[in-house]
């Protein structure tokens, strides 16, 4: 599918206003121009006696009105311009947040947060800089070209070919040469932008790392030393900036010299009064100033580009990234080509209230001749089975939930859910799958709009119920403000077990019929650990279970256990029947349970 550009779609939108904005700057120099003309008329009309006092009186009206006009037309210009693109800059947001969203259960894996606040902050705010400073001032400048040249050749026409001279360096030779100096220093400071981006990001997050290490003396110093090589480029860019400004500016006032001469000699062959050399020298000026900004205007492109790389990136990641080169929701060799190509509106309520996850000869690799992340699995997990995955890491546990999820489409065999590609689901997956992972994200909100997260339309009491499921029943009780009690930034208030309880109430209130569990007890003490898993496996009682971990904690109570390694299943099977088969497997148990040897060694004696 070819993906759709990022100006193409705004400029047909937006054809009419596009039309409207150029018109209206194009009168806007018509009027300024019209304004010098008539003023250095009037000047000039002004010096010598007037046969008719009419012939000052007409031209003070046309100062007054074209001066008039100028600011008016102006100010619509800009209302109609800054209306269309704040429009249209609002319609790009939509869409840059529209391509994120899909890839919210891997887009930490490939983008950074400052990455991604660049996109949002920077990358769009330049895109939105193409129409105002780039596309509508050189649509703008031609337009002047032609009406200049034409306008000079009803008088001379070799003069005009002159002038067009002049009007040609200021809106093609001059900007030729003002992006091949500058290109490679516009890319490389919008990339050492967006660097900092990601540095000052990092450093936000784990400030309090960087002040417990003491070092934050040497992260200032090296953020300043990174701002002023950014600076160094910027000012290298503003120097060529000034020299290109005296450049144009020489040829405008080369210009200026060349038609006061043009027009002296006018003068002198009788072709018109003297009183019109004034106005024909003072009309460069407005025209000069449409011509001026196409330099700049054009020394933005690689600036533009780099955006548009980033964001054609981004915008990869749903179908190209996500299943391997295919659209997503399509089948790979093995799927059930009738069943990926079922409408969203298909899925019945049995859906919802039941999964049959169907895995076979499944197999994913993120670039097309890369190493495989997962191959040749085959599984099937019926309503209600509760599994355990473990390996290490790398060992493709996290890809084979993403193929669960939906976010990836197997490159080689299927998993579906009900008989269905479970990639085809999109949006409807949170109706079918939740997912407890182990650092949830709590808002700066109260706790009951967090677990609210679960289910908007959820009542009070209903919160209510699923927290009690949680054991979330004295940490509430503790609470200033009980269920509207604010969590703070980042739950900052609670600890990580009451997080995860948080998070999990959050789970109950979904009420899916698969929840994921990835790693939720990570990061916890072994008491706060064997609770919470105690406290999910009673809550979710009845629902489909699919746990990855490193740990063999509470692998006794899973129907089934799964040992992966380089992308396949090396071993599986019960707790029990691992236990007596795999020595690899009773090793790891014993490591997790140190006390576990011991009590077996003693009941052998």
């Amino acid at each position: 599918m070819k993906r759709e550009g990022w100006f193409a779609p705004y400029v047909s939108s937006y054809f009419w206003r596009f039309l409207l904005i150029v018109l209206l700057g194009a009168l806007t120099v018509f009027s300024a121009s019209s304004l010098m003309y008539t003023s250095g008329f009037l000047i000039s009309k002004a010096s010598i006696p007037p046969e008719n006092i009419l012939m000052i009186y007409v031209p003070i009206v046309g100062v007054r009105a074209f001066g008039t006009s100028r600011a008016v037309i102006h100010y619509v210009e800009r209302l109609v311009g800054h209306d269309t693109i704040l429009r249209i800059l609002s319609k790009m947001r939509q869409r840059l947040y529209g391509i994120l969203e899909p890839q919210a259960l891997f887009l930490s894996s490939r983008f950074r947060t400052g990455d991604i606040l660049g996109m949002l902050a920077d990358d769009i705010e330049y895109l939105q800089n193409v129409y105002l400073r780039t596309v509508f001032p050189a649509v703008i400048s031609l337009i002047i070209y032609v009406a200049a040249v034409i306008a000079i050749g009803t008088f001379d026409v070799r003069f005009a070919l002159l002038v067009g001279l002049y009007i040609l360096v200021l809106v093609a030779v001059l900007p030729l040469v003002s992006l091949l100096l500058t290109q490679k220093r516009q890319r490389q400071i919008k990339q050492e932008r967006n660097r900092l981006y990601q540095k000052l990001t990092d450093a936000v997050l784990g400030m309090s790392d960087w002040m417990i290490s003491g070092r934050q003396g040497q992260f200032v110093e090296t953020y300043e030393a990174d701002e002023q090589a950014v600076a160094r480029t910027d000012a290298a860019l503003r120097r060529w900036a000034r020299l290109r400004m005296f450049l144009g500016q020489s040829v405008v006032g080369l210009g200026v010299v060349s038609m006061i001469w043009w027009a002296g000699g006018q003068f002198a062959q009788g072709a018109f009064p003297g009183t019109l050399i004034a106005a024909f020298a003072l009309v460069v000026f407005p025209v000069a100033d449409a011509f001026l900004p196409v330099s700049e205007a054009i020394e933005k492109i690689p600036q533009y580009r780099n955006s548009l790389e980033r964001l054609g990136g981004v915008a990869a990641g749903p179908q190209e990234l996500a299943a391997g080169g295919r659209t997503v929701g399509g089948t790979s060799d093995g799927g059930d080509s009738g069943n990926a190509d079922l409408q969203s509106s298909e899925v019945g309520s049995a859906v919802v209230n039941s999964a049959h996850i169907s895995i076979r000869g499944a197999g994913y690799r993120y670039a097309k001749d890369g190493e495989w992340s997962v191959r040749d699995l085959t599984l099937d997990i019926p309503q209600g089975k509760k599994i355990a995955i473990i390996g290490r890491s790398g060992a493709g546990k996290s890809t084979l939930l993403k193929m669960i999820q939906g976010a990836l489409a197997p490159t080689a065999g299927a998993v579906t859910i009900n008989g269905r590609a479970a990639a085809s689901y999109g949006e409807q997956i949170p109706s079918i799958i939740s997912v407890l992972n182990q650092r949830p994200h709590l808002f700066d909100t109260t706790v009951a709009n967090n677990i609210r997260l679960g289910d908007p339309e959820a009542s009070e009491e209903q919160i209510a119920q699923a927290g009690a499921l949680a054991k979330l029943g004295d940490l509430i009780a503790s609470l200033p403000a009980g269920y509207d009690t604010r969590v703070r930034e980042a739950g900052q208030r609670f600890s990580g077990g009451e997080r995860q309880r948080i998070a999990l109430a959050r789970i109950l209130l979904q009420n899916t019929p698969v929840v994921l569990l990835d790693e939720p007890t990570v990061g916890l003490d072994p008491r706060t650990e064997r609770e919470l898993l105690s406290t999910i496996f009673a809550a979710m009682e009845g629902k489909t279970l699919i746990w990855v971990t490193h740990h063999l904690v509470g692998a006794e109570r899973m129907d089934e256990v799964i040992f992966m390694e380089n992308g396949r299943v090396e071993m599986r099977g019960t707790h029990a029947e691992l236990m007596a088969s795999e020595p690899r497997y009773r090793r790891l148990y014993e490591l997790d349970r140190p006390g576990y040897g011991a009590q077996r060694a003693t009941s052998a004696n």
